[in-house]
Parts: structure tokens; C-alpha cells; sequence
């Protein structure tokens, strides 16, 4: 891969990566973007065979982070890391609320335990010296390091700063700012938490392929169409009690 330049955005998770990679990289000039999608599982065949100067690869890790980041790193050790990091509290926030969704309904505190350390995501994944050490230690450059809240703030400067590193442009006017991926609402988590008491919403690992074909169709359907009705129901039918607790998350803050 001599003589072509490479620059691989590795994410966080819940750091708007699907916006950026559906909604801005592919309007980037003059540069080969490598998507998030099967094109990613070539991407060394890609970039080796290819004849572009510039290849923009996107993906975004956060518990794989080492271990897909090291692998890249084997055949591009000259790549340029482009990551983006979010404050701790809202990240891990955002982070639970997916693993909720999903229908893991368990707990903030057993998501994310800041006593024991015995939760799902560890001390060591809100360590974001630890992501860099990795990069650091991969690869030949530095990487760009970019935050989240920049990118809500000001968009289009955050947007030129990529652009800027990568050597490239783009046209404003292509881009559309809108987030289609919304966050769900507090109130839609709370009636998947009370579906969850009678239905299993979780895609189980069967090992049956029609198994898990079937079970993947069945809790899909529950879960979206519960999502879904929730919008149009009262609020207080599902409590007060909010699913992560201010106190929780200043703790998360402070430490």
C-alpha cells in the first residue's frame, strides 16, 4: 500500500457515527470511502488493488476497539486514527440505552458498575487515555481527536477539520444535518421494560440457524412495535422513576 494515503474513523459507538458515515463521508471529494458495511470485510483487497491516492475508511468500535484497530493496523501501520470521543456521562448513557433497547433490561448499575467494576462495559471502556495508548502504539501517526459535543455545537467546522486532515473537500449544500436515527424517549425504554416482564426480548445465541432467523423476526416485531404504540401512550402509566438516576450519572461524571 505504498504511496496511498489512508484514514480510518474508528468510532466511538454513540458518537454519531452512523450520521456521519450515511450523511456526510460519502459526499467527501477525491477520496475512496470504504463504508461501514461488507465492503469493510475487503477493505485491505480494496485499498491494495485499488489505484486511488486518498482511502477513507469508516467503522466504530468500543469494547472491540483493540482487537479490530490492531488488526487494521498489520496492514496499514501508516494509517491516519480519526476517533471521536463524547463526555463520559452522556456516553455511557447513550451506551446503556442501546444495550436497553435491545432488550437487555437490566439495571443501570449492573450496565455500568463504578463500585465493583462488574458491570457489562468497564472502568477501563470509559478510559479513553487507553484507546489512544492502543493507536499510539499501532500505528506510525497520531491520531485526530474529536469530540461530540463539537460536532453538535458546530457541525461544519468540525466536518472541515476532517476535511482538512484528509486533504480533501466537500459541498455543504449535499449535506443534510437532520439525524435520521433519533434517540428513543425515556417514556418508549419504560414500556419495553414492562414488556420485558412477560416477553424474553432478547436475540438469544442459538445456534440453529432457523432458530435464530425466527427468534430475531419474533423479538424484532415485539420490540418495534412496543417502541412504536409507546409514543401514544400517557407518561405516567409507566412511573416516575426515571431509568438512569441524575445521581448515577454525576457520579459517573466526577470519578
Amino acid at each position: 500500500m505504498m504511496n496511498k494515503k489512508i484514514f480510518f474513523h474508528v468510532g466511538l459507538g454513540k458518537t454519531a457515527s452512523t450520521f456521519l458515515q450515511e450523511q456526510v463521508f460519502p459526499f467527501f471529494k477525491d477520496v475512496e470511502y470504504i463504508h461501514r458495511n461488507y465492503r469493510y470485510q475487503r477493505v485491505e483487497e480494496i485499498i491494495s488493488e485499488g489505484e486511488e491516492f486518498r482511502y477513507f475508511v469508516s467503522r466504530e468500535f468500543d469494547q472491540q476497539f483493540e482487537q479490530e484497530v490492531t488488526k487494521f493496523a498489520k496492514h496499514s501501520p501508516d494509517a491516519k486514527i480519526i476517533i471521536v470521543f463524547r463526555r463520559h456521562d452522556g456516553w455511557i448513557a447513550s451506551q446503556y440505552r442501546r444495550f436497553f433497547k435491545n432488550g437487555h433490561l437490566i439495571p443501570f448499575n449492573h450496565f455500568f458498575d463504578l463500585e465493583n467494576d462488574k458491570g457489562v462495559f468497564k472502568k477501563k471502556d470509559l478510559d479513553y487515555s487507553h484507546y489512544l495508548q492502543i493507536v499510539e502504539d499501532n500505528f506510525t501517526q497520531k491520531p485526530l481527536v474529536l469530540f461530540y459535543e463539537d460536532l453538535k455545537e458546530n457541525p461544519i467546522v468540525f466536518f472541515d477539520r476532517i476535511a482538512e486532515v484528509i486533504g480533501i473537500t466537500y459541498d455543504m449544500a449535499d449535506i443534510n444535518l437532520k439525524n435520521r436515527h433519533s434517540s428513543y424517549s425515556e417514556k418508549q425504554l419504560k414500556a419495553l421494560r414492562h414488556v420485558g416482564n412477560y416477553v424474553n426480548l432478547r436475540k438469544d445465541n442459538i445456534r440453529n440457524k432457523l432458530g435464530y432467523i425466527f427468534t430475531r423476526f419474533y423479538t424484532n416485531t415485539v420490540r418495534y412495535n412496543t417502541l412504536f404504540l409507546a409514543k401514544y401512550l400517557p407518561e405516567n402509566w409507566f412511573g416516575k422513576e426515571p431509568l438512569i438516576a441524575t445521581s448515577e450519572l454525576d457520579d459517573v461524571r466526577n470519578y
